[in-house]
């Protein structure tokens, strides 16, 4: 019996064996198809008394179809919604995931050092969830950089209104509270109470730590004056300990230590106290040690640490300013996948903070346009090539990009799957450095999404916006030229097409009422609805070919000889002749000419499928003399065959008939075992 509990989608999972037995799961117009671990432990009585399920045809290697008919994608996508389906590593869809492929990126480029896996994972998992609130205040940053060119306020004034000052906090807050965010997003990572990473860090952002700094309040505090560079740094005594006071909003390497050092006195303490007075203890005595070691050592460390990188990266772009500009658009490709651009962006924000302005990002942009570029190329040829599911991929992968600066939809969906994207990208991010770097380069005073929002943040902007646009051209165009799939790639997809073209071609025919013909062939699925027939005289559907008549079931496809679309007649051709068995009009005529669906004026509904699998021929030795909306006669000429090509090309040149609404039919009695001519009555149909 099939299961009686669940969604159908839920019981073609339990009739399988459940998800743990499942490899793969992919699904044409008409059928789901399954890659099984064991499929002898699957009972096919079972999976076709699933409500919804027309027939169950297990095949070799343990594949596995189930013929669902038209609505089949709402049933494969239930599927892939499942949440079991989530578990065992079964579900695929024929194609990675963006996590699988991400993954994998990260597999084949790490994975033999446990530690620095772990710690990079740790860097990306404190960013990752705060780039919703990044990107909007980017956004806002442009803004107010537009406004500023246009003259209507400047951004700059010491004396702005309280309006403009107000506007500021919409974007300094996501900035100066940075590293209480991170700090919470590191304590999770860790396992650690978030809240306890937050407290410790917004500990030394309060205006009494602030307060420490007033030399007229406390006169044990000393403020000296780094003239070089324009700084101050002022030291307080706390119980006659010198205490380095840092300005920490917008730092990230602070909270980024300190979480890391939390996390072993986190622990320490859940170690010693019971379970029962942890919530007590543990984060008090967590806050009493983190937030002065975080303050006299941390926090200063920290500092030293993310200035001095700032400072070696800026010698770099003073003293080669080519070589940097370069660098940075050929090195983010393989950083971003992997994580390890965090660090980076961690260093804009510094720089940002102690120069008062970044020159990492504009060079960064020539990398994030050549991505959407080569992303614009693949929208381009699916686009062309008819392909939905790349097309729907690629068109919301470039307006994450181009609106808000966003790379991963593009990588994740496209271009880690597609070996030949990458070469051709990294020539838009080199053509896009090395005009920022010959030409003097591009700085910014802000944090941003390199964007067409944030365009404005830039400077010079004609600059950066040849510099992007030369970067984007350069990737789109070398991946419409030479194709983002391989050839033997491009020559599945398209055969996969035509054969998907077919099948929705037949699906789509419909009755003089207007309703959906149903019943389809192996490739070409329509499934009839049941129509009410008057009593009236036996219907005789002849011969569409001279041959021999066999019956379904001796014709080498399951689908058919299980009568699931319908009883009829398979005709072995000795001619390529194919003439209509019936008088009736033209329903489906696929361009590929295997498949022909009629309805007589009587109401019954005929398939004529020429050959077995013949759809991937994609035409080839048809000549189809009729088409769709066509009323023809019985023995009008619907295509001429060239049977030895399809011979030749390995495919079974076995014609069937079949009656797509026999349900809905009084009777349908084949004749066969006998030499048959065109018009020759090989099926009877009474109402």
């Amino acid at each position: 019996m099939a299961p009686t509990t669940g969604t159908a989608a839920e019981q073609i999972i339990e009739s399988l064996g459940g998800p743990s037995n499942i490899t793969s799961l992919t699904h044409c117009a008409t059928r789901l198809r399954f890659e099984l671990k064991d499929g002898s432990i699957v009972d096919s009585k079972v999976v076709e008394a699933v409500p919804g399920v027309l027939g169950a045809v297990p095949q070799s290697g343990d594949r596995y179809q189930v013929v669902i008919g038209g609505g089949v994608q709402t049933v494969y996508n239930e599927i892939m919604n499942l949440p079991t389906m989530g578990k065992g590593g079964a579900a695929s869809t024929g194609g990675s995931s963006d996590a699988d492929v991400k993954a994998a990126a990260r597999a084949k480029a790490r994975g033999k050092v446990a530690w620095l896996d772990a710690f990079f994972e740790y860097l990306s998992d404190s960013f990752r969830p705060l780039l919703g609130v990044l990107l909007g205040a980017s956004l806002i940053i442009a803004f107010a950089a537009v406004l500023d060119a246009l003259g209507v306020v400047d951004f700059r004034a010491a004396d702005k209104s309280a309006s403009w000052v107000f506007v500021d906090a919409l974007w300094r807050s996501v900035f100066y509270f940075l590293p209480i965010m991170v700090a919470y997003n590191a304590s999770k990572k860790l396992n650690v109470d978030p809240w306890v990473g937050a407290t410790v860090m917004g500990a030394l952002m309060t205006p009494e730590f602030m307060s420490l700094s007033d030399v007229a309040r406390f006169p044990n505090t000393v403020c000296t004056v780094n003239e070089t560079l324009g700084t101050s740094s002022c030291v307080a005594r706390i119980f006659g300990l010198p205490l380095q006071l840092q300005a920490y909003g917008g730092q990230v390497f602070v909270p980024l230590m300190m979480v890391a050092v939390l996390a072993l006195v986190y622990k320490f303490w859940k170690r010693v106290f019971p379970e029962n007075i942890q919530m007590v203890f543990v984060p008090f005595l967590s806050m009493v040690v983190m937030i002065p070691l975080t303050a006299f050592l941390i926090g200063p460390l920290g500092v030293w640490m993310g200035t001095g990188l700032g400072a070696g990266l800026a010698w770099l772009n003073s003293s080669a300013p080519i070589v940097f500009a370069i660098l940075i658009p050929l090195l983010y490709p393989f950083l971003v996948p992997l994580g390890l651009h965090w660090p980076l962006n961690a260093l804009m924000l510094i720089n940002i903070q102690t120069l008062g302005y970044d020159f990492i990002q504009g060079p960064m942009g020539a990398w994030n346009f050549a991505c959407f570029g080569a992303t614009a190329g693949v929208l381009f040829l699916s686009m062309r090539d008819r392909d939905v599911t790349m097309r729907q991929t690629a068109t919301g992968a470039l307006i994450a990009g181009l609106l808000g600066g966003i790379s991963e939809p593009s990588l994740y969906g496209i271009h880690l799957r597609f070996k030949r994207i990458y070469p051709r990208m990294l020539v838009g991010c080199l053509v896009g450095g090395v005009i920022t770097g010959v030409f003097g380069g591009v700085k910014t005073s802000a944090f941003a999404f390199t964007s067409l929002l944030t365009i404005p943040v830039f400077s010079p902007i004609a600059l950066y916006s040849i510099s992007i646009a030369a970067a984007f051209a350069t990737a789109m165009i070398l991946v419409v030229i030479s194709d983002f799939r391989t050839p033997d790639e491009r020559a599945a997809f398209l055969a996969e097409r035509d054969q998907s073209e077919a099948d929705h071609a037949l699906a789509a025919a419909t009755t003089d009422k207007g309703h959906a013909v149903q019943a389809v062939a192996h490739v070409a699925a329509p499934v009839a609805a049941a129509t009410a027939f008057a009593a009236s005289a036996p219907i005789a559907i002849g011969s569409p070919m001279t041959g021999r008549a066999i019956a379904l079931a001796e014709v080498n496809d399951k689908v058919f000889a299980s009568k699931v679309l319908g009883d009829g007649v398979g005709v072995v051709p000795t001619d390529g002749h194919v003439v209509s068995p019936v008088t009736g009009v033209l329903l489906a005529v696929p361009k590929s000419g295997h498949a022909f669906g009629i309805k007589t004026d009587d109401g019954v509904e005929v398939l004529v499928h020429v050959g077995i699998d013949t759809v991937r021929l994609k035409g080839e030795h048809f000549t189809v003399a009729v088409q769709k909306g066509q009323h023809v006669t019985a023995g009008d000429l619907l295509v001429k065959v060239n049977l030895d090509g399809i011979r030749e090309a390995g495919f079974d040149t076995t014609t069937v008939v079949v009656i797509t609404n026999t349900k809905a039919l009084g009777s349908v009695a084949p004749v066969t075992g006998v030499d048959v001519r065109p018009g020759d009555t090989i099926i009877n149909v009474t109402h």
